[in-house]
């Protein structure tokens, strides 16, 4: 086989694949949930096979603790989270109101030029922008329940995902073993180089970065709801859910919680100062401990190609495309830089082999 033949065949394959996750992507939840919950859980399987467990009596106590988690949070959060996320919906163009009210004097007074009527056409187009900003988070949400949840069955997702985990976790090794057997021998080590990038990656990220963003979610949810914030565990656990994404999370979920407690509490130096504090102890703990103990140096992950990634896999598969955008884009880095090492390396880059002039 050429060498463009061996290139054609690739991209057809490559191309064959995505086709065929864009056609099955209504089905495709559950196990892709599945093995990205077997790829986390793979090395605590193997730290207990280690320790004298069967491989199969390992993966059933790994895989029943887990999903046995999974459930108490959620019979635990869900019955909260539904009445924050109804009051915040219900309590937003209140929110929007007050924030207007305190804004625009403050500019009234400040910004040269601004007539009374440039701050009621201003009034109005806030008001506008409000009322639309809350239709559309409402919708989303609605679309979100009909077009996602049904769409990808539920129940599939509550019954088939375990069973897809734990037959993964069972057979991960032998499953990664017939992966390598199948390698091109020639350039075998090129590519277990390659994969072991992508796995540090990935584990410095998902594992890292998720650790880092569960511990930072009950957090701040704890902390804004003790410091009497309205709806402090939405924010916070939210806050938490967007620390996945680095430095970005933060700044939006305090930002939120700022504005919640400044329409709450007015210019309260005590509660704002409370709300400030929790912020500022969970970044110290994470700067200090979380990220250099649980993430180090391995992410590799630019937070804007995350983001791209995530809504790019959002916008194209829905929910699987979600999941599937950090391991994408990790793909993609790796191979990347792997092409521009090479670029460094080549004749094109170093001008070996031109002719003086």
């Amino acid at each position: 086989m050429s060498r463009r033949e061996y290139i054609l065949t690739w991209v057809l394959v490559i191309v064959a694949c995505i086709l065929t996750l864009y056609m099955l992507r209504a089905i495709l939840l559950p196990f892709v949930v599945g093995f990205a919950v077997a790829y986390l859980l793979d090395p605590s399987a193997d730290r207990l096979e280690a320790a004298g467990l069967s491989r199969t009596w390992a993966t059933g106590v790994i895989t029943a603790v887990f999903f046995g988690l999974v459930v108490l949070i959620l019979l635990v959060l869900y019955p909260l989270l539904e009445i924050q996320v109804s009051g915040f919906l219900a309590r937003a163009p209140e929110y929007a109101e007050r924030i207007r009210g305190i804004a625009l004097p403050f500019l009234e007074g400040r910004i040269p030029g601004l007539e009374s009527g440039e701050l009621d056409g201003m009034r109005g187009v806030a008001a506008d922008f409000a009322k639309q900003s809350v239709a559309w988070l409402g919708d989303a949400l609605g679309n979100l329940w009909r077009g996602g949840l049904a769409l990808f069955n539920f129940f599939s997702l509550i019954f088939v995902t375990p069973v897809v985990a734990f037959y993964l976790i069972r057979d991960w090794d032998r499953i990664v073993a017939k992966i390598d057997a199948l390698l091109p021998r020639r350039n075998a080590g090129v590519i277990r180089e390659q994969m072991r990038q992508i796995d540090e990656a990935l584990s410095g990220f998902v594992r890292g970065q998720g650790s880092v963003a569960l511990v930072l979610g009950v957090l701040f949810a704890v902390g804004w709801s003790l410091a009497g914030l309205e709806f402090g565990l939405l924010i916070g656990l939210g806050a938490g859910l967007l620390a996945f994404i680095p430095y970005v999370g933060a700044v939006i979920g305090f930002g939120t919680a700022f504005i919640v407690g400044l329409v709450q509490f007015g210019f309260d130096p005590v509660h704002l100062g409370l709300i400030t504090g929790v912020f500022v102890i969970g970044q110290t703990l994470d700067g200090l401990f979380l990220t250099p103990h649980l993430v180090g140096g391995r992410i590799g992950l630019h937070p804007v190609w995350v983001m791209f990634a995530l809504m790019a896999g959002g916008a194209l598969f829905g929910f699987v495309g979600i999941f599937l955008a950090v391991p994408a884009a990790a793909v993609i880095a790796v191979l990347v830089r792997f092409g521009i090492e090479r670029y460094h390396n080549s004749n094109a880059y170093l001008g070996a082999g031109d002719s003086e002039t």
